[in-house]
């Protein structure tokens, strides 16, 4: 059926751009196995086993056929732009926030943060220092990757995914408002910008915790690619992926992320050259893309319902287990077994079960994607260094006139840089080669990546001290040399780019396989929850960060970026020897194909049976 929604050349409309079998004909996928078929197989011409008009790849086609990501539907890449809208305007004030918070106004300034031409000081406005300016983004940070897991809660089972999404626009459209107003030299000079600027930096935490969880597993939501099947592509047979289908297109999210990220770089110079009044009304003016791109986009999408909680049915799960098994079972293979219903009522129980085999092999998944993440924390310490230490060791450095906060932004542009490459030629070189680089591998190579360069702000840290003219107080050598007098170590500044690039590149391995691992390894019902518990470490490592703030300064900062580094290493051999044998498991996407189905394609259901209705009724008028 038509969507009268869609514009020309949308292929948002439902089928299955792989397959001739329309989206409303495919059902939920679940783990092909012997043991959990949901009907008896069904059988083409050739004896292969289909799925609701799919080709099921047989055992030897699985391991000899290349495999490729399908094609996915406009309404994805629209809501990469949402992010790249909200993650703009979220970085683009974040990058500001340290110096505006830890450096006071520059005494040859303008009165709005900016420091003049040439100047020896950095831009700077509430002059709190660098342990207040780390307790308060650390703060800031904690709220927006904690309270994720209530609002991701919330979406689950109350109000859905897309309506949290909307009101965490609204909250941050608000934030962004305030923010500028605190900002306003006239309140600046008076001392009184302190309240509303904590105020708007709260806002936007509270606001990016309801977007955040929520529009990731929206995109995959749109998904058409439930399990593995087999076409001719270029008169080749090869195998749809799932797994590699939500990786290409959670790279194009991960891009879009930080292409938005990079406007840190015109609000660094705004801050330093005009004010911070300046740095943070660009990324709110762009910020108003997101109202009318949500409401066009509203009838255009796939809406999962909020369905209740499946966290009730997880503890049933977890006890069975438990009981049965053990508590010296638990992480020993066969221990979801004893829980499921069909292992129960062959034991000779009679329990009426809420849920069924399917369901606990999900919880299983759900509980091995949660230990995944337990190793992240100290990955997103590594990278770009604990608390404000980075922002300490730059403030020690000849920048040569730039801001000190400036390569930073290298982060995002290195991430821009990388995943084109990866998405274009090394992921499809590894798939035309046979080479199937599972999630683990790929998160195992991110975490070794990013504590190589980690220990590069070791390094910068112990040569800025050797050669600063104030030896282990580098940090505040502006305040103690006399007038006059060069206060910067002779390191140079740009030789932080080395680390800075290196931690970024390891977020393409990391953090995109982690999204999808969320969104595959969970209950339908908990996706934004166990999303939210993958956001949560990050909150996780800025408790780490605001516990540690006061040792987050002169002379200690070598140990600062030492520490993390050396707990990296380690726990990434951990992570690779406990979680192994994953890479060999195939992708599992758990959502019904029979949710799919947009408010649009509703309305046309509708137009269409009152067309129908209207048609009846003149016939029967004119029959009498």
């Amino acid at each position: 059926m038509a969507n009268p929604c869609s514009s020309p050349g949308d292929d948002t409309a439902a089928t299955i751009p792989t397959a001739g079998a329309p989206v409303s004909a495919v059902r939920a996928s679940h783990e092909i196995t012997s043991d959990a078929k949901p009907s008896p197989p069904v059988y083409d011409s050739d004896e292969h086993e289909t799925y609701h008009g799919l080709v099921l790849p047989t055992e030897e086609e699985k391991s000899t056929l290349r495999r490729v990501a399908g094609k996915m539907p406009a309404s994805c890449y629209y809501l990469c732009a949402v992010e790249f809208a909200e993650r703009a305007s979220y970085y683009g004030c974040n990058q500001v926030y340290k110096n505006f918070i830890r450096a006071p106004l520059p005494l040859d300034g303008n009165g709005a943060g900016a420091a003049a031409p040439n100047s020896r000081y950095t831009a700077g406005a509430l002059g709190k220092g660098s342990v207040v300016a780390t307790a308060m983004t650390e703060a800031f940070k904690f709220l927006a990757y904690a309270l994720p897991v209530f609002f991701g809660w919330l979406a689950d089972t109350r109000y859905g995914r897309f309506k949290m999404i909307c009101w965490g626009v609204a909250v941050c459209g608000v934030a962004h408002i305030i923010m500028i107003v605190s900002a306003i030299p006239s309140i600046l000079q008076s001392g009184n910008a302190i309240g509303p600027f904590a105020l708007s930096l709260y806002m936007l935490a509270i606001g990016a915790a309801q977007f955040k969880p929520n529009i990731s597993p929206t995109i995959m939501d749109q998904s058409p690619h439930k399990v593995a099947h087999v076409i001719e592509q270029d008169g080749e047979r090869v195998i749809v992926d799932p797994g590699e289908s939500i990786n290409s297109v959670m790279l194009w999210f991960y891009l879009l992320i930080n292409i938005g990220a990079c406007f840190g770089i015109p609000t660094t110079y705004l801050a330093k050259i005009v004010g911070y009044w300046a740095a943070y009304l660009i990324p709110t003016i762009l910020y108003l893309m997101l109202p009318p791109l949500l409401w066009y986009l509203n009838p255009r999408l796939v809406k999962q319902p909020p369905g209740g909680s499946d966290l009730g049915n997880v503890f049933k799960v977890t006890g069975d287990a438990l009981r049965y098994a053990g508590i010296t079972g638990f992480g020993r293979k066969g221990f979801w077994e004893h829980a499921k219903p069909s292992v129960r009522a062959a034991a000779g129980s009679t329990k009426v079960y809420g849920y069924d085999d399917e369901f606990v092999n999900d919880v299983r998944r759900t509980f091995q994607a949660s230990g995944i993440f337990l190793f992240l924390p100290i990955f997103f310490i590594n990278d770009g260094a604990l608390g404000a230490a980075a922002n300490a060791l730059t403030a020690g450095m000849d920048t040569g006139g730039v801001p000190n906060d400036l390569l930073d932004n290298l982060n995002s542009v290195s991430i821009v840089v990388a995943v084109p490459i990866m998405n274009h030629l090394i992921y499809p070189a590894l798939r035309k080669a046979g080479i199937k680089w599972g999630p683990i591998s790929r998160m195992t190579f991110g975490f070794a990546l990013c504590t190589i360069g980690s220990v590069g702000f070791s390094v910068l840290q112990y040569y800025v001290y050797q050669t600063s003219p104030c030896g282990y107080d580098a940090t505040t050598c502006a305040d103690i040399v006399p007038e006059g007098e060069n206060p910067l170590s002779t390191v140079s500044y740009w030789l932080y780019s080395i680390p800075i690039i290196l931690t970024a590149v390891s977020e393409v391995f990391v953090n995109v396989t982690a999204y999808g691992i969320a969104y595959s390894r969970s209950p339908k019902n908990m996706k934004g929850v166990v999303t939210s518990i993958n956001l949560f470490m990050t909150a996780i490592s800025a408790a780490i960060g605001l516990a540690t703030a006061p040792a987050i300064r002169d002379p200690f900062l070598i140990w600062a970026f030492a520490g993390p580094t050396i707990a990296g290493a380690v726990l990434t051999v951990i992570f690779y020897w406990t979680f192994k044998h994953i890479d060999k498991e195939e992708f599992v996407i758990n959502t019904d194909f029979s949710d799919m189905r947009r408010d649009s394609d509703h309305e046309s259901e509708v137009g269409v049976e009152a067309a129908n209705k209207a048609q009846d009724q003149k016939i029967l008028n004119e029959k009498s």
